[in-house]
């Protein structure tokens, strides 16, 4: 064959697989379709994405399994999901640690969030929150603080770790409010709450869609949010800014997929998720989780908001001192 001819060949294969994938596309979905979580079931996350999951299941026809691969520091799910076909089948349900602060907390990591995923929909903001145990002579956030500061160090806060969103949480609070806790790591927030009950550590920084119930049934009191302002539902627990000035270390959910998903897709599953979070009933449930669903980005609007919170992160690694390792 000729140079030429099997350029001419090659062209019209190429359209030819271009035109299949579109059309195979365009009809999507025809099958399940697969969210990966980088949690454990019944953690916050896992919860929101199942609400979520069976209203999409309902709007799209087709069923959402949860895949749940925790462990690793996200990593073992990102990488999983990174490394799936990127058909439109599978999606990272992944959080903050998972797509910002992980890439500037380890200089190497099995995945790139920036280039080996693309962003599909924004699902919900996470406020984080110090707690204590429900004994705990500690009542508000200046009994808090006060004590810490009288401990000569003795205070205990538990976190999941120095690299993790709640530890970095943890370290900006003792810098803040000029305390000199004792940063305690636990494994997850399970082992967190049960130490925190167990009068092993003092207070403890945790995601409400992971304590929340525990708060609800009289076992955690929650002292503050780490949010910029009072979370819905919880308007009588300050939040560290009114303390603290300038203190907004919230989480979020977020979904993206395999780089090289079809757009038609992406845009699609978007707009469902939008429209699935508008509804009232399924905010509701999500809210009493904890975390406060954003039915108000398209894929353009999740993409600045990524590369924004990467440079906010950025600046928030620098002040705590951590350093990528």
């Amino acid at each position: 064959m000729q140079r030429r001819e099997f350029i001419q060949t090659a062209s019209v294969m190429s359209l030819a697989s271009s035109a299949g994938v579109w059309a195979q596309s365009a009809a999507w979905p025809d099958k399940p379709i697969k969210f990966v979580l980088s949690q454990p079931p019944g953690s916050g996350p896992d919860n929101v994405a199942r609400l979520l999951g069976e209203r999409l299941a309902k709007s799209l026809g087709q069923s959402i399994v949860i895949d749940n691969k925790p462990g690793g520091q996200n990593v073992i799910g990102a990488q999983a999901a990174a490394r799936s076909a990127a058909d439109g089948y599978t999606f990272y349900f992944a959080t903050t640690a998972a797509l910002i602060t992980n890439a500037l907390l380890f200089k190497q990591l099995a995945y790139d969030p920036q280039k080996d995923f693309v962003p599909v929909a924004f699902i919900a903001r996470s406020p984080f929150a110090i707690l204590v145990d429900a004994n705990s002579p500690i009542q508000t956030l200046d009994d808090l603080i006060a004590k810490s500061k009288a401990s000569g160090g003795q205070f205990s806060i538990g976190n999941e770790g120095p690299r993790t969103f709640s530890g970095m949480i943890a370290r900006l609070f003792n810098a803040r409010a000029k305390t000199a806790a004792n940063l305690v790591p636990y494994a997850n927030v399970g082992v967190g709450s049960q130490n925190l009950m167990g009068g092993h550590v003092d207070a403890m920084v945790a995601d409400l869609a992971s304590t929340a119930q525990l708060a609800k049934q009289g076992k955690l009191r929650v002292v503050a949010t780490t949010s910029a302002k009072r979370v819905p539902g919880w308007e009588n627990v300050p939040a560290l800014s009114e303390k603290l000035g300038n203190f907004d270390m919230v989480g979020w959910f977020a979904i993206v997929a395999p780089t090289g998903t079809p757009s038609n897709v992406i845009n699609k599953l978007n707009q469902e998720v939008n429209a699935s979070l508008s509804d009232k009933e399924l905010a509701t449930r999500i809210a009493n989780i904890g975390p406060l669903a954003d039915p108000s980005m398209s894929v353009e609007d999740v993409r600045k908001f990524l590369a924004t919170e990467f440079t906010r992160w950025s600046e928030v690694t620098k002040e705590i001192g951590v350093l990528a390792e």
